[in-house]
């Protein structure tokens, strides 16, 4: 599957910046196949949340058909495994379950393409950006919505969803790959046009507008940013993963042509 990266094209690398976005984030999946299909060789993968979980079953070498396989039984009742005590209102085990069972027991060091995931420090507000250490912890962490899933204790610091301060870690990828070409990918955030009813709406909405406005920001700092088009599909909407999939792909069609000219491929 990833044969022809051994193959190192000459000319400029290309660093892949994966957002979060939950079930939306499945699109990941789609990207990837069109981006293999056309050979374009990615150097560095930069994950959040969904993104990083993604990114790091491509990076050690997970086949795109085993990803969707996957993806398309996954649903909402898989994640919960409620707590009334601690930080979240799940405890995350099943979330990490989940994890293992696309990526295994691998580390960074199995990684075929090298991986960097983004967290966030809840207690100061810091990202981080992890290339070693327990990838299955460091996954559950980054994908651990905060207030949803109770964060995770790693090296001392309490750790919960990268996409807070980098939805689109773009910004990463360039501070870490500064001479690379910068490969964005933004599943955007649900943002319902309509009557708002009650205080959770109008809470949810607002977490939606924000991210929809972060992912804009940090999308601009790539070289190239594949936009997914995911109208009214929330991010639980895991029973609509084969759209998902199929939209990733379509919106990496409409830019592959951009791609490989600025690659000069």
């Amino acid at each position: 599957m990833l044969g022809f990266l051994k193959k190192r094209r000459k000319g400029r690398k290309v660093t892949l910046a994966l957002g979060g976005g939950s079930a939306r984030g499945l699109a990941h999946i789609g990207v990837l196949r069109v981006l293999e299909r056309e050979k374009i060789a990615i150097d560095r993968i930069v994950g959040t949340s969904m993104g990083a979980m993604i990114g790091a079953a491509y990076s050690i070498g997970v086949p795109i058909k085993e990803m969707e396989d996957k993806a398309y039984g996954f649903s909402v009742n898989k994640l919960l495994d409620p707590t009334f005590r601690g930080m979240g209102l799940l405890v995350g085990n099943r979330l990490e379950a989940n994890i293992r069972n696309l990526i295994d027991s691998k580390t960074f060091a199995d990684c075929k393409i090298p991986l960097s995931v983004v967290t966030t420090d809840i207690e100061s507000g810091d990202e981080i950006v992890h290339q070693s250490g327990d990838l299955i912890k460091i996954v559950r962490a980054t994908c651990s919505w905060p207030g949803i899933f109770e964060p995770v204790r790693v090296g001392g610091r309490l750790l919960c969803d990268g996409g807070i301060k980098n939805s689109v870690p773009a910004k990463i990828a360039r501070e870490l790959t500064p001479d690379n070409y910068i490969l964005a990918v933004d599943v955007g955030f649900c943002v319902r046009h309509g009557k708002m009813e009650n205080i959770f709406q109008i809470i949810l909405q607002s977490l939606q507008i924000i991210g929809e406005e972060l992912n804009k920001y940090q999308s601009g700092i790539a070289d190239c940013a594949i936009k997914v088009d995911l109208p009214e599909i929330d991010q639980v909407a895991f029973n609509r993963s084969r759209e998902v999939v199929v939209k990733g792909a379509e919106a990496t069609e409409a830019k592959i042509a951009q791609i490989k000219k600025d690659l000069r491929l």
